[in-house]
């Protein structure tokens, strides 16, 4: 995500700023006389046409209102057109403001904010709703349906698990560090393992080229914090220092005690590097100010020798890269870690998660027709759909191997997201409850597009080049494998959804507005600054109550692993 794309921590909306916006969310779950409303339609009834309305704090910047080529054959099969909202700015804003209004959409992609709406009764129970028209899914999930339950306490489920893949092998390194191929090129493809040998190479670079061919500077490292892609920065005390993807904890794998990862001493001295590298120069001084476009296009530069972030969030520039023929300038992904003792943690499988998904409301015009339609996406037809696309248009199947036809390929390579918001190909994959990468269908083919062929395939010859030089075959060839991790019991800490007054919550949001002010201070201070600003924030965050949040999310992970136990 996301991890991403990635977890967002409740925040209690003031009652003003209800008042002042109360009417501003559209008609939400109305059912007056716009096509698909509840006089129009027979519930359940396949056969008629029906918009739903839909909010999901995640953004879809290639959403076409279904009228891509997978859209239109999606509603073709289901009679089901969305009317779609995308979180802009901040999505937890926007949950408490549905919450508090009372102004529901039919569908609702609250990921951890779901307590929200369970809390206000804006949302129903799904079990039976999955048990009698749902075959696709309790097929899918099996045995693993309890964990998209929502707690010990409360045992409905809210949310169809559209996030976390079925039974995923991941093959594709798609986190990390990154540097541009030509960086490592010219210093001879060294060992890139830990936080000196990434910055050497860039230093080195930069100290050679200090400018591109324009004469525009060269950037070492750029980081993008842009609203909630804080958590892209953040993270990385915890990815560079051995901890799992836990969201904002690290927790012990033994006696599953919370901590908040900040407070963990590597840590801070992950934070020391980056003030290391904005003091001589080679760390964006931009970082914590530019806009997501504003970095993407500093990528689509080819000026940012290196990053430290998720593929699916710099991809756009990288795209643009590959469309000009600079492939010297994209890049490759590394296991960077503070030092060797610490493993990168990209390939720690959670296991199936049953987090995050999408909610029927209970001003839903027609349950029955919205369990229906994700069904539909659930089924091996409706994947085969939103990860291959329209066969004849978009695939062949050649002696029983299914391919995309040679134009299409070409063009999800190199024009990702133009292509993608004409074609539909991967854009519906978060509206579904879907199998992962590595998991093949019933005619033997596999449902995703990353299987170990098909990379190799795609790979530009530049990045060939770097792979060969690096005696590897795919990039996660150089990572830490998932045998070398025990399985978590809890699954992905952050996929836990808690009430809204839960003091996890009330006090997670006090700790992410202290660690959102310290860190870019702490990061972007005198180095002889560092440690009075840091000893500050760990104060700061003791007198906000810091170890009375690791307590409460202490027993939420408890009784998950005590709820995933029963059958």
């Amino acid at each position: 995500m996301n991890s991403g794309k990635k977890r967002m921590v409740a925040a209690l909306l003031a009652l003003n700023l209800v008042v002042a916006l109360a009417g501003c969310s559209g008609n939400g779950g109305s059912t007056t006389d716009n096509k698909g409303s509840a006089s129009s339609v027979t519930k359940g009834d396949e056969s008629k046409p029906i918009t739903f309305t839909y909010f999901s704090e995640d953004s879809s910047t290639n959403w076409n209102h279904m009228q891509d080529e997978v859209g239109k054959v999606i509603t073709e099969k289901t009679g089901v057109t969305l009317d779609a909202e995308f979180a802009v700015g901040d999505p937890v804003q926007k949950i408490s403001l549905i919450a508090a209004t009372g102004n529901y959409p039919d569908l609702i992609a609250a990921k951890a904010d779901v307590g929200k709406l369970v809390d206000a009764g804006a949302i129903i129970d799904l079990t039976d709703l999955i048990d009698k028209h749902a075959p696709n899914i309790k097929k899918m999930l099996g045995d693993k349906l309890v964990r998209t339950k929502y707690s010990l306490d409360d045992q409905a489920i809210y949310a169809v698990p559209t996030w976390s893949a079925v039974d995923e092998k991941k093959i594709k390194a798609d986190g990390g560090f990154e540097l541009q191929h030509r960086v490592v090129k010219e210093a001879g493809y060294p060992e890139i393992r830990n936080v000196k040998d990434f910055e050497k190479v860039i230093h080195d670079y930069i100290t050679k080229h200090p400018t591109d061919e324009n004469g525009n500077k060269n950037i070492g490292l750029s980081l993008n914090a842009d609203d909630w892609h804080m958590y892209q920065v953040t993270n990385l005390g915890f990815q560079t220092t051995g901890g799992p993807d836990d969201g904002e904890l690290y927790i012990d794998q033994k006696t599953h005690q919370a901590t908040y990862h900040f407070r963990r001493p590597e840590e801070k001295e992950f934070f020391r590097w980056l003030n290391h590298m904005n003091a001589i120069g080679l760390l964006d001084p931009e970082s914590f100010v530019q806009k997501t476009d504003q970095f993407k296009a500093k990528v689509a530069s080819g000026r940012v020798l290196g990053l430290a972030d998720p593929e699916w969030d710099y991809g756009d520039g990288q795209n643009a890269l590959k469309a000009a023929g600079k492939f010297d300038q994209t890049y490759g992904h590394y296991p960077v870690t503070m030092s060797k003792e610490y493993k990168d943690t990209s390939f720690w499988p959670a296991g199936f998660d049953g987090g995050y998904g999408i909610s029927i409301s209970s001003n839903c015009k027609d349950p029955v027709r919205a369990i229906q339609f994700l069904d539909f996406l659930a089924s091996e037809e409706g994947q085969i759909l939103n990860n291959w696309g329209i066969e004849g248009k978009h695939y062949t199947v050649e002696n029983g191997k299914r391919k995309l036809i040679p134009a299409v390929q070409e063009r999800a390579n190199n024009d990702g997201a133009a292509f993608q918001k004409e074609s539909g190909l991967g854009l519906y994959w978060n509206l579904m409850v879907h199998y992962g990468d590595g998991i093949k269908d019933s005619t033997g083919n596999y449902f995703t597009r990353n299987y170990p062929e098909l990379l190799t395939e795609n790979y530009s010859e530049v990045e060939k080049e770097t792979l060969k030089a690096y005696k590897a075959e795919h990039w996660k060839d150089l990572f830490p494998k998932e045998e070398d991790f025990q399985p978590r019991a809890y699954g992905a800490a952050y996929t836990m959804s808690l009430p809204n007054d839960d003091p996890a919550v009330i006090l997670g949001a006090k700790m992410k507005d202290i660690t959102w002010k310290r860190i870019p201070e702490a990061v972007m201070s005198k180095p002889e600054d560092f440690d009075k600003i840091w000893d500050a924030y760990m104060a700061e965050l003791e007198k906000a109550g810091v170890k009375e949040m690791e307590e409460a999310y202490t027993k939420h992970i408890k009784d998950r692993i005590e709820l995933w136990s029963t059958r």
